[in-house]
Formats: structure tokens, sequence, C-alpha cells
């Protein structure tokens, strides 16, 4: 009796820990993992429709779109078909972000023989894949556009 109130605890807790990290405020990982420019403006749209959603009901929300495999186009300086909303909204909201996988990067770089230039919005991190995870470990809502 005593093992399963501990369990059905613990199962409690684990089943709150993401409603504890909601209390700090709303906050959404966006997936792109493809070189689709329908894609890349879903993604941008839904970033836009979510930050102006908070701001309406006066709560903040942290967005960060992160990308990989030929979703780096869209973070890429030399063939981005969204480097402009991407500088106008990074500009406009600062709760969001853009994350540019390094493995990815370094794929392209071998492959192509050249530099892989990235977009001054884009921090760059060791693995998209692994930043996807850590967010949503962190709280972060998930959603692939």
């Amino acid at each position: 009796m005593k093992t399963t109130l501990r369990a059905g605890f613990a199962a409690t807790i684990l089943a709150l820990g993401p409603l504890a990290a909601w209390a700090e405020g709303a906050k959404v990982a966006i997936h792109v993992d493809e070189e689709s420019v329908r894609t890349m403006n879903m993604a941008l749209n839904n970033a836009a429709n979510i930050i102006k959603h908070y701001e309406g009901i006066g709560e903040e929300v942290t967005v960060e779109i992160v990308t990989y495999g030929p979703g780096l186009h869209m973070l890429r300086e030399d063939t981005s078909p969204v480097a402009d909303r991407i500088s106008v909204m990074a500009l406009t909201h600062d709760t969001l972000s853009f994350s540019a996988c390094l493995n990815t990067v370094q794929a392209m770089k071998q492959r192509t023989q050249t530099d892989i230039p990235l977009l001054s919005e884009a921090d760059v991190v060791p693995s998209g894949a692994v930043r996807l995870m850590e967010l949503q470990y962190d709280g972060y809502a998930y959603l692939r556009p």
C-alpha cells in the first residue's frame, strides 16, 4: 500500500512539473526542419499569433524557433527566403529567439566546402534535436507547423 501511494505521488509530481513551468509564463518551441518557404512562414505566423495572443491578455510568452536539417535555410544569410521578416520580428519581439543547429551547419559546410553564413538573429546550439528536448524538459510547449 505504501509503495502504491509513493508511486502515485511520484506520478502526480511528474505530471504537474510542466504546469509549474507554465506558471513562470507561457513558453513554446517551434520546430522547423524543412526547406519549405510555406513551413517557414507558418512557423513565423504561429510565433506572431502566439505573441499577439499573450500580449493581448497581458501575459508574457517566450517563443524559440529551432531549426535543423533542411530547415536551417530559414536562418542562413545566403538562402533564407524569410530573412527580412525574421529581422523585423526579432526587433519587434524581445521574447522571440531563433536557434540554428551546429551539427547541420558543420554538415553543410563539409558538403559544400564553403562557410555557412547565418543571420545575426540566429543563436547557434550544438544540436537542434537536443535543444528541442531541453526546451520540452524545461516546460516549453512543442509546436511543429
